[in-house]
């Protein structure tokens, strides 16, 4: 009985995140629900610095989202925690960690634009961890917002089934509110406060009709609605409502609203249907790990997931997901993933920048705690007598490399610490040492990715840096691979030598460069036959391959696009180890790839720049300058969009040359395309 009592009371908490491409309005959209739900007196604004969410300095002087914030808020009666995402696609590794932990989102989209290219990024990565979601089409207000071309858009786009339970009343200057086709009603917006009125007979006709479409929308994919509305010829409210919640939750449709948040239009409705149609936690599927399920319990033994590390002035805050148990302050927990026990000082509830303090947090809260020192994003905390490890958030790899240096020898080894501290907070950046050159090199996702680290350093830790320009990671493939490459590892040292003997054949690997977002890609199989090669000999010829793939023959960057086939070999009855055969799948596949022909791969980004329709030639002249090859264009009213593909080296800089070029009106955004083929140096 205690396990149902505590279950239940989870029904009524809802952790979502906003989900968009940048400009599209998240975070005023999560402004207007603090401020609705009571926890803000004060509508905050992006264009005044003044929002909650984004209470970094340098996402108050750049107007954008940057770190993912987390705050908590009520509404009808249900806990909500809402987490606020950045859009661009420099900090998308920020968005893919919060999804990991949300149970839904609610995907924002412009009016005018409809799905943007960040847009479609994000979805997919939702889609990979299978968050249900709702849409609002926001910015109804602008001149040339098309509520049907934008739902039209999900459809097309992401391959969604949108279904609108909302009628926009009015356009652009004229946009007042909203017809609910759940309750036929009007909710009509005069001066930020909502009245709720009857259907204006303009549109009355229309609002039947798309009710009905909806309701044999829903008929068709919910069996206990179509059940009804066969017998009925109609859903009622209630039935069409659960309907939708039902579909909602198994990711069959997706819900759409519109508003306009700048304006206070549509927010109130939209928090209804966060509590209405997205999941609590006990309507999730159960965690997964190795062997085992995790369900949402706080009667459970404790499983929690580290999310986010940030370091503020007084100390370090580890973000975590409560996925069952109850987590304790003063308690011991086990970072399962490095063996080590880690102690709870303090559990906060997050409001941005403030918080609150708790004495627990139960299965299915989204918390951060003090006192674990060295818990990395990913790192699974668990109860010390009941180990579990949860699957960490992917990681993307970076794609541009700038090198660092202090100003000052006596700033030399703080630099040091403090790129070692950012790397462990954001596991997309990545500090090495250059063999070559022995410069520092900081890695990330892109130049605003990298900027905005290096500013952090210099306001937080106040040490003067120099940065280089900025380099993008190659790799390395195979364009034509080798067969029957023996090679045979011996090595006589006294005492018990080392001995392997393998044949390798290697091929190039044709795989959709854009799905695996520049991944390594490497496969390895084993066709041999009558245990010429024992099954753990084979595993370390695996790993051996992999080391190898660490730096290609070209210039030394990591290979990918590769298949290794392990097709014979022999062991020693004494000398033989997996040691000694790890040896030989490295070894051997670094005289494979020698010999066999190899190409130089560069980072290829999607670009969609928006411009006047008298620059179009200008622009169209730069791209294809920088290689860019031209995808398509839509021209909308005055401006025209330009969607074209182009290599991430000549893309430095090219923000100003756009400016220069469109007299200051272009605008343009990007996403990784995956690697292409690079001329030849």
């Amino acid at each position: 009985m205690r396990t149902n009592t505590s279950r239940q009371a989870l029904t009524t908490v809802r952790n979502l995140g906003i989900l968009a491409h940048v400009d599209a309005g998240k975070t005023t959209v999560t402004e207007r629900m603090l401020f609705l739900t009571g926890m803000t007196h004060k509508r905050g604004e992006v264009h005044d610095g003044t929002t909650v969410t984004d209470f970094d300095p340098q996402e108050r002087e750049r107007g954008i989202t940057i770190f993912a914030a987390a705050v908590a808020c009520e509404w009808a009666g249900h806990r909500l925690t809402v987490i606020d995402t950045p859009g661009h696609v420099d900090f998308s590794d920020e968005v893919e960690r919060s999804l990991r932990v949300l149970d839904g989102a609610v995907a924002v989209f412009d009016a005018v634009a409809g799905v943007e290219p960040q847009s479609e990024s994000v979805w997919r990565r939702a889609d990979r961890y299978g968050v249900p979601r709702i849409a609002f089409v926001n910015k109804m207000d602008r001149v040339g917002a098309d509520f049907g071309a934008a739902v039209d858009s999900i459809r097309e786009r992401l391959h969604a089934v949108p279904l609108a339970v909302q009628l926009p009343i009015g356009a652009e200057d004229g946009f007042a509110g909203v017809v609910d086709l759940v309750r036929m009603r009007a909710l009509l917006w005069v001066a930020g406060a909502v009245t709720v009125a009857p259907i204006p007979n303009e549109l009355l006709e229309t609002a039947r009709q798309q009710r009905r479409a909806l309701e044999e929308a829903v008929a068709e994919r919910c069996s206990a609605a179509l059940d009804e509305f066969y017998a009925q010829s109609a859903l009622s409210d209630a039935t069409l409502a659960a309907a939708l919640r039902a579909l909602t939750l198994t990711g069959e449709i997706v819900v759409v609203l519109c508003g306009a948040a700048y304006r206070n239009i549509g927010v109130e409705p939209l928090l209804d249907a966060v509590v209405a149609y997205l999941p609590s936690p006990v309507d999730r599927p159960p965690v997964r790990g190795d062997g085992f399920e995790v369900i949402a319990d706080p009667a459970e033994s404790l499983v929690a997931l580290v999310f986010k590390v940030q370091a503020t002035g007084t100390g370090r805050l580890t973000f975590v997901r409560v996925y069952a148990g109850t987590l304790r302050r003063g308690a011991s927990v086990l970072d399962a993933g490095a063996g080590r026990t880690e102690r709870i000082g303090r559990i906060l509830r997050v409001q941005a920048d403030r918080h609150e303090e708790l004495e627990e947090a139960v299965a299915g809260q989204i918390v951060a705690v003090v006192g674990p020192k060295s818990a990395r994003p990913g790192a699974t905390l668990c109860a010390p007598d009941t180990p579990v490890l949860l699957e960490p958030p992917i990681v993307s790899e970076p794609v541009v490399s700038v090198a660092v240096e202090a100003h000052t020898a006596a700033d030399a080894e703080r630099l040091a610490t403090a790129l070692a501290r950012m790397a462990e907070e954001d596991p997309s950046l990545v500090v090495r040492t250059d063999p070559e050159s022995g410069q520092t090199l900081l890695s990330g996702m892109g130049e605003l990715h990298l900027e905005v680290a290096v500013e952090k350093i210099r306001r937080d830790r106040g040490i003067g840096v120099a940065v280089g320009r900025p380099q993008v990671a190659y790799r390395e493939t195979v364009l034509r691979g080798v067969s029957g490459l023996r090679f045979r590892h011996i090595k006589q040292s006294g005492g018990p030598g080392q001995f392997a003997d393998i044949v390798i054949d290697v091929d190039p690997l044709v795989s959709d460069a854009e799905s695996s977002g520049g991944a390594v890609e490497f496969e390895f199989h084993s066709v041999v036959v009558g245990g010429r090669v024992p099954e753990e000999y084979v595993r370390a010829v695996h790993a051996g391959c992999r080391d190898a793939l660490a730096d290609g023959p070209i210039g030394g960057h990591p290979v990918i696009g590769l298949r290794v086939t392990l097709t014979d070999g022999a062991t020693h009855p004494v000398d033989s180890s997996e040691r000694a055969f790890r040896a030989a799948g490295r070894l051997a596949l670094r005289e494979a790839l020698r010999a066999s022909e190899m190409a130089l791969l560069e980072p290829v980004l999607e670009l969609t720049v928006t411009a006047p329709e008298e620059a179009l030639g200008a622009v169209l002249g730069d791209l294809a300058a920088r290689r860019g090859r031209v995808l398509d264009s839509v021209s909308r009213g005055s401006t025209v969009v330009v969607t074209a593909s182009a290599p991430l080296a000549e893309v430095f800089g090219y923000a100003t040359r756009l400016r220069s070029r469109t007299q200051g009106r272009g605008t343009f955004t990007s996403r990784p395309l995956g690697y292409d083929r690079a001329p030849a140096r």
